[in-house]
């Protein structure tokens, strides 16, 4: 049913660390930093809109000991190969350092804010979480390195802060402008429910993840895709286009909203739907349209599936799953072969009340809500159609909600 088979047990990563590093088991920490899933919201946090994630139970386990020199060692037991830094030196991006890179970056965010370091370290890593599979296994890896340095050198640096540097680092040092949630919802979880957050304010509410007899399925196209590589940057871009265009047209705005006029719109998420409707013709360009509308319905649609769950209408939670794949299909252009057939034919099986793709698109992962009694048969399905349409296997995993970043004790 699951990729658990693949899955490594934390409790012999100490005895890893010391067959690799030497010395002691006694002064190696270990830090837990999950996955997420994206129930709704998908490509709106950088739109100022509201998302609805929730941290699951697959784990990056980040085992970390201060050295009595000032060298830093990283390794990861699933990739062959050390990295080996000096923790004084001016920490810049390249290529060669692969997943390095993303734990540099997190160094240079800190030594910037003030942090001192007074001697090095070693980090032996390993994920759990499917790579580049869109359920964020970078931010996983940027709130539990960040985390993990922060608790053994007594920085103290809150959850929020963990998810704003893993956000800067991401901008600044992996030329990737992603916005908050996947850092946000990882550093701050809570077993059990999911956050509706405001990208806007980063105000956010934990709501109880009550679901019954369904579960969610995550499903991986296993097509890998990097954001940086991928038209991530360019959706952004047409994003702040079409800000643009309507702030410059100065359209008056029906009442229903914040603002009733679009040159004061701080950005596409504070618009409603109806007066999306009363000032598209102003966007002239049928594709920024398009990346509008899909904001603007999509912020909707997040406020609508927050109040489902609360009212246990799962029913309605899968229909808002349905039409946020279909808006992210049409409107946003963010699918792909891959996502669209594990999508459709989630939505044909028995059992399943609802399915649609999650994350920034362009491959990695699906989720679908689907009952226990039939996750079994759902899976089969589903594989057998993706693999005679795609080609090769999808993988999946039913999962549970899961903690945010922590210290394994």
């Amino acid at each position: 049913m699951s990729n658990t088979n693949t899955d490594f047990d934390p409790a012999l990563l100490a005895g890893e660390f010391v067959k690799m590093y030497g010395g002691s088991g006694k002064d190696v920490r270990i830090f837990a930093s999950p996955a997420r899933i994206n129930i709704i919201g998908e490509h709106i946090d950088y739109n100022g809109g509201k998302v609805f994630p929730a941290a699951i139970d697959k784990y990056l386990y980040v085992a970390i000991r201060k050295r009595a020199d000032t060298t830093i060692t990283y390794n990861d037991i699933k990739f062959p190969g050390t990295y080996t830094f000096d923790v004084n030196e001016n920490f810049t991006y390249r290529k060669e350092n692969d997943y390095a890179n993303y734990l540099n970056g997190i160094m240079s965010i800190l030594k910037r804010r003030g942090c001192v370091f007074p001697c090095g370290f070693d980090v032996l890593m390993v994920s759990n979480v499917p790579p580049a599979g869109g359920i964020s296994s970078s931010s996983a890896l940027e709130c539990g390195f960040a985390y993990a340095v922060s608790e053994i050198f007594g920085f103290d640096i809150s959850r929020k802060d963990i998810a704003l540097i893993g956000q800067q680092s991401e901008h600044e040092f992996m030329s990737v402008n992603c916005g908050i949630m996947d850092q946000f919802i990882i550093a701050t979880a809570k077993k059990d429910t999911a956050e509706l957050l405001d990208c806007a304010t980063i105000e956010y509410e934990y709501v109880p993840l009550e679901l019954g007899d369904y579960r969610f399925v995550v499903m991986n196209t296993k097509k890998k895709r990097q954001l940086a590589d991928s038209k991530y940057n360019e959706r952004r871009s047409q994003c702040e286009q079409g800000l643009e265009v309507l702030k410059a047209a100065a359209a008056p705005l029906p009442a229903g909203g914040t603002y009733t006029n679009t040159r004061d719109l701080p950005d596409l998420c504070s618009l409603t739907v109806a007066q999306f409707e009363s000032c598209k013709n102003v966007l002239a360009d049928p594709v920024i349209r398009s990346r509008v509308r899909h904001c603007v319905t999509e912020n909707e649609r997040v406020t609508e599936a927050v109040a489902a769950l609360k009212a246990g209408n799962l029913a309605l939670l899968g229909e808002l799953l349905k039409a946020s794949h279909e808006s992210l299909r049409t409107d946003y252009e963010v699918t792909g072969i891959e996502l669209d057939t594990l999508s459709d034919a989630a939505n044909a099986q028995e059992g399943c009340i609802g399915a649609r793709m999650t994350g920034a698109g362009f491959g990695g992962c699906a989720i679908a809500l689907v009952h226990k009694d039939y996750i079994d048969s759902f899976i089969a399905a589903v594989q057998e159609k993706y693999t005679k349409r795609i080609g090769h296997d999808a993988g999946f995993f039913a999962c549970s909600s899961g903690d945010g970043v922590r210290e394994l004790k």
